[in-house]
């Protein structure tokens, strides 16, 4: 029947079309070469822009529907500045939908999620800053996400620092630190992917030499030496510090200082100044820049538990290549025995692998900082310690044989150092130079000037060992112990005493450079012609602690126990005979006789 009805359709055509003359109603279009070049003549771009958006449709249409509501609702609530909606969406939504659909693959370009949220550019930024950190977290990023990641974070701090005043914005204490240690660490990764000369393609050799400032030092220095003066966050600090009223601090810091958004922001970038400058190996400025920052349990900086942990590991590895080691141990034991307190609490936390990354990191350190200057720490992590790298601990007290062991822990747990300079791509011949002859790596770099100063300290333990068992003794005698002449035992015991001496910071210091020399050894002696003479100074347990805790806790129960209530006592239960059971003596009537050791023998 459809074939009939075609039939039927076509004759009537050709009936209407005999008496049309079709060369002069078509005309002559398209013949005589005039449009053989039609399709050449459409413009490529707009060939792409086409392609493009059919593949945004495309993608969109396979984005589930629960992503697709989750964006709206993000959206809404950035737009709203509704700090607890955005804190559970950033905290927890996106965490749960990257593991269900996304743990493996990118999540949606901007581009294809824009049509959700009406375009909104600045949702779009923020949204590429988390689909960039997943990339860089889960995925291995090319080139391409390495360029855009830098072309976004320079769109949001350039809407942050350059608009007409402060922008109305309301961002998580938590998002705020991740922006500024993600913008750190893409600037770390790239460094260090940038250094490796030998696995480039041809077409990334010619894009990095084109780029030389993607991803430079200075421009990461930049951002964060401008949000810090933006927001004038030191004099915040210190404004604060010598308890000046709500009003005045308002008037000191002005109108980005008195926004949370950009005094966090100026604040989390004293942190990541930190870390940049201890990347690039300069410790002193390091601990420089956090001369107003207060490391204790009030500063702000420990709200946010990442930021906490990654505070205390850097201050504590700059104090250790500046040779302070008694201050380094210190920062360990304070942060280490604060992991171990909100352990329970880190579980719930996205961040709880690197948490504890970082904490076995630190407790590395601190073998290396205990083998280096002996003195009385905290048990709890000194057990901790010997359980997890007892073995290095032992070796590292051997003087030379401890070499590999402080190696080992070193390239371990110290950070992965980054040049601030690229390598000259530009510059064929110097490339090629560079290839067959390459700089040494700056984990090495700083590798060999901190093993210099244990090879230096390497005859103490021995020395130490001969010292602990006298009084006094005789320069001849201790020269024969060592297996050296006279000359060359007094620069061991030399280099003991000044080993023994150390800068640190006094109570109530205000700086973390700020300091003075004390004696971090319980051992001392004075050379008086040909003797030697042995002070040791034992330090005591301190019980007095103990005592107290306990104290307190036998008050707290017996307080429990004297407010709550008396016990009821139980009712008499009736026998089926209704009969009452006798009542319960309190021995039995016919007792067994006593045994030597006390005890009734049952007859």
């Amino acid at each position: 029947m459809a074939q009939q009805r075609q039939a039927i359709w076509e004759s009537d055509l050709e009936e209407e079309l005999q008496d049309v003359d079709l060369n002069l109603a078509i005309g002559s279009y398209g013949r005589d070469g005039l449009y053989d070049d039609v399709q050449p003549r459409i413009d490529e771009a707009t060939i792409l822009a086409v392609q493009q958006q059919m593949a945004q449709q495309a993608a969109f249409a396979q984005i589930p529907d629960v992503v697709k509501r989750f964006i709206v609702h993000f959206h809404k609530a950035v737009l709203d500045n509704n700090l607890a909606e955005i804190t559970v969406a950033y905290e927890s939504g996106w965490n749960k939908l990257t593991e269900k659909f996304y743990s493996k693959t990118e999540w949606p370009e901007a581009e294809v999620i824009a049509p959700l949220v009406n375009d909104d550019q600045i949702f779009l930024i923020l949204y590429r800053e988390l689909y960039y950190r997943h990339v860089y977290s889960r995925l291995q990023p090319d080139i391409d996400d390495r360029f855009h990641s830098y072309e976004n974070s320079c769109e949001l701090f350039n809407y942050l620092l350059n608009s007409e005043g402060p922008v109305p914005l309301e961002l998580p204490e938590q998002w705020l630190w991740d922006i500024i240690d993600e913008f750190i660490y893409q600037f770390q990764s790239f460094c260090v992917w940038r250094s490796k000369v030998k696995s480039k393609t041809d077409e990334e050799l010619q894009l990095l030499a084109e780029a030389s400032q993607v991803w430079s030092s200075y421009s990461v220095l930049n951002v964060l030496y401008s949000l810090i003066q933006k927001s004038k966050i030191n004099e915040y600090i210190v404004a604060t510090q010598e308890g000046k009223s709500a009003d005045e601090i308002a008037e000191i810091v002005g109108e980005y200082g008195v926004k949370p958004l950009y005094r966090m922001l100026g604040y989390f970038s004293i942190i990541g100044l930190l870390r940049v400058h201890s990347l690039l190996g300069d410790f002193t400025l390091a601990l420089k820049v956090m001369e107003n920052v207060e490391l204790n349990q009030k500063s702000p900086f420990t709200r946010v538990t990442a930021c906490h942990v990654t505070t205390y590991y850097y201050v504590g590895f700059c104090y250790i290549m500046l040779r302070r080691y008694p201050d380094a141990i210190r920062a360990f034991v304070t942060i280490l025995n604060f992991i171990l307190r909100m352990r329970q609490y880190h579980t719930r936390s996205y961040q709880y692998d690197q948490i504890n990354k970082t904490a076995d990191r630190m407790y590395a350190l601190f073998a290396v900082c205990t083998a280096l200057s002996p003195s009385r720490v905290d048990d709890n992590i000194l057990n901790i310690v010997k359980e997890r790298y007892g073995e290095q601990l032992t070796k590292m007290s051997r003087g030379e044989e401890g070499i590999p062991a402080f190696e080992e822990l070193f390239l371990y747990a110290c950070p992965k150092f980054i040049t601030a300079n690229p390598p000259p791509y530009e510059d064929a011949e110097v490339m090629q130079s560079l290839i067959e002859n390459p700089p040494p790596e700056p984990a090495q770099r700083h590798l060999s000037g901190f093993l210099s100063d244990v090879r230096a300290q390497a005859p103490v333990p021995t020395l130490r060992s001969f010292l602990k068992l006298y009084t006094s003794l005789g320069t001849k005698k201790l020269a024969s112990f060592l297996d050296a002449d006279e000359e060359e035992m007094v620069q061991q015991l030399m280099v003991m005493k000044q080993a023994s001496r150390s800068v640190s910071r006094v109570e109530n210091g205000k700086g973390l450079l700020d300091g003075q020399t004390i004696s971090t050894s319980d051992l001392d002696f004075v050379i008086d012609d040909n003797m030697v003479h042995i002070a040791e100074s034992t330090v005591g347990r301190r019980y007095a602690g103990w005592f107290i805790r306990n104290t307190e806790h036998a008050q707290r129960v017996y307080d429990n126990i004297k407010n709550s209530p008396l016990p009821v006592p139980p009712r008499n239960i009736k026998k089926p005979d209704g009969q009452t059971p006798a009542p319960a003596t309190s021995a039995p009537a016919n007792a067994g006789r006593k045994v030597a050791w006390g005890g009734a023998k049952v007859a």
